[in-house]
């Protein structure tokens, strides 16, 4: 007769393959894009298929109000002008970085480490087929390296202009501004193993339906 224990055993050693198997067979997918070109909708439409979206930009902007290390260093780059009682001064620091490469090279050099480290603990909390961190500084930030693939989301210049122009409120100057403090939308494409084309022309679901598949597909096979 076999023993209770011996069960006992049996199931704990059967969650924590499933546990072990979550953790370093979940595909790992990176999501970017140039300023307008929608990834954000991309990444809407893939949470709404259930999937796990870690927002990079909105991480990054979290960690800089509440992380104590990040703050410090932060402070001691840029003055105590760049928090007003605590509250980080946005105004100050776009001001700082705003047409001044080597201010901006050193805030993102203070910033990645730590977005890269919250989204690493993040991706290990994850239990579906696979999770997407969408970041528009996948590449320039280097954090491709810490992903399986990355999908780029494309877009023709005059409508990425004008969504932003639209959503930010800013002129076309500001936006194309923007654009030069990033890496080419050629360049980085080039480096993505799938490209999205959200031009209002192509249908957009259909192409995060037919990625999903595959992913899961892939997913299944490891």
């Amino acid at each position: 007769m076999v023993s209770p224990s011996y069960f006992v055993h049996l199931i704990l050693r059967i969650v924590h393959n499933i546990v072990l198997r979550t953790l370093f067979t979940m595909l790992r997918v990176g999501l970017t894009g140039g300023i307008g070109s929608g990834k954000s909708t991309v990444a809407r439409i893939f949470e709404v298929l259930g999937i796990p979206v870690y927002d990079a930009d909105s991480a990054s902007k979290r960690l800089m109000s509440e992380s104590k290390e990040l703050k410090g260093l932060i402070t001691i780059a840029f003055g105590e002008e760049a928090y007003s009682g605590g509250i980080l001064n946005r105004k100050f620091l776009a001001e700082q970085v705003f047409n001044n490469t080597e201010k901006l090279s050193l805030l993102n050099s203070l910033v990645h480490p730590a977005t890269k480290k919250d989204a690493a603990e993040w991706m290990q909390q994850q239990k579906a087929p696979y999770a997407i961190k969408e970041a528009a500084l996948i590449f320039e930030s280097g954090s491709q390296k810490d992903l399986d693939f990355v999908i780029g989301v494309k877009a023709p210049l005059r409508l990425r202009l004008e969504r932003t122009m639209q959503r930010d409120n800013v002129s076309e100057a500001q936006v194309r501004a923007r654009m030069n403090m990033q890496m080419n939308d050629e360049e980085k494409l080039r480096l993505c193993k799938y490209v999205i084309v959200n031009d209002e022309q192509k249908l957009l679901i259909p192409q995060v339906l037919a990625l999903h598949q595959k992913f899961l597909a892939s997913s299944d096979k490891n």
